[in-house]
């Protein structure tokens, strides 16, 4: 308003000089007509916006990590800067009330990092350890699936396999065991070949869609295969207003009617994968500590992969319906 009522008093100048007539009045007109330029041009720059504050290289890369990737659901990406200290909120309090179960965030000798599940915002984040030994530093966040009959608890894993045959029967790759019947595995397979997953259940990604495990993408449930050693402690816990400290990674949509792609899992880094490269990072959300690893050793885990044992075409969903 006040920029407003600067401008119509200078114009309201103009007017009344323009009616005294000729002469001396042109020129005072001439100089209040410059007056009326110099003030406008003032209130341009001062009605500008605010250009936003530059992105750090660890915020650029988080929303680029995910958003490039995340042709289905959009990323909830929190900021940066929060990171650490939310984690550590979060985890202390989650301590407190699994503490029944066993729970510490006491860092275990061998193992640097923690999964915690957040079953009911289908979200895995991983931590790692704090200057006090403590498991409150958020590494990295994956999307999953799991169900209503996802247990709740403090566990530690006992076993991993390669592929692992599940209820349907189907098959996943690269699954490790939380508890019992209940493990961490790949969006189901028809068959034991990377290239007949149940692409319909692929697109139900970062829902409650499973069976009770914990179906992640191939880039996130291989990281845990290669990374974490059997007895890393999971949590899993319930919470679905907050999704973790790192938000929650968008998705990736697989298309029904593409019988060339819809069969693989787009992040799965088998040389033999039809997806374009750039969905070998995933939607994964990464701390910078994270990128640094990705970029330091994920040409080494080509050395872990499955063997390429391909079907050479995908089952048909329409027909076959899902079993996961």
């Amino acid at each position: 308003m006040t920029i407003v009522r600067r401008i119509l008093t200078v114009l309201l100048a103009v007017l009344l000089l323009c009616a005294c007539g000729q002469g001396a009045g042109k020129d005072v007109v001439s100089e209040v007509e410059q007056e009326v330029e110099q003030e406008v041009e003032t209130v341009v720059e001062e009605i500008e916006p605010t250009p936003e504050p530059t992105q750090t290289p660890e915020e650029a890369k988080a929303m680029a990590s995910t958003a490039s990737n995340a042709t289905k659901d959009a990323p909830q990406i929190t900021d940066p800067s929060t990171w650490n200290e939310s984690g550590k909120k979060i985890m202390e309090a989650l301590e407190t009330k699994y503490a029944p179960y066993g729970m510490t965030l006491q860092a275990k000798e061998g193992k640097p990092y923690f999964l915690a599940v957040n079953r009911d915002a289908n979200v895995v984040t991983v931590y790692t350890a704090d200057e006090d030994g403590r498991y409150t530093v958020p590494f990295m966040a994956m999307v999953c699936s799991g169900g209503v009959d996802t247990p709740l608890g403090y566990f530690a894993t006992p076993v991993d396999y390669q592929w692992r045959l599940l209820m349907g029967p189907s098959y996943g790759q690269y699954a490790t065991r939380i508890f019992d019947s209940y493990l961490f595995h790949s969006v189901p397979y028809y068959s034991q070949h990377k290239d007949d997953i149940e692409y319909d259940e692929y697109n139900l990604l970062g829902t409650s869609a499973s069976l009770g495990c914990i179906r992640l993408e191939v880039v996130d449930v291989k990281w845990i295969y290669d990374n974490c050693p059997l007895g890393t402690p999971v949590l899993i816990y319930a919470d679905s207003e907050n999704p973790g400290p790192m938000g929650k990674p968008g998705t990736i949509y697989t298309d029904p009617t593409d019988t060339e792609k819809r069969g693989w899992d787009p992040t799965d880094p088998d040389p033999a994968n039809p997806w374009d490269d750039a969905f070998e990072t995933g939607t994964t959300i990464r701390s910078q500590a994270a990128w640094d690893q990705w970029e330091a050793e994920h040409e080494n885990w080509q050395s872990s992969l499955t063997p390429t044992n391909l079907q050479g075409w995908s089952t048909d969903s329409s027909i076959a319906g899902t079993r996961g």
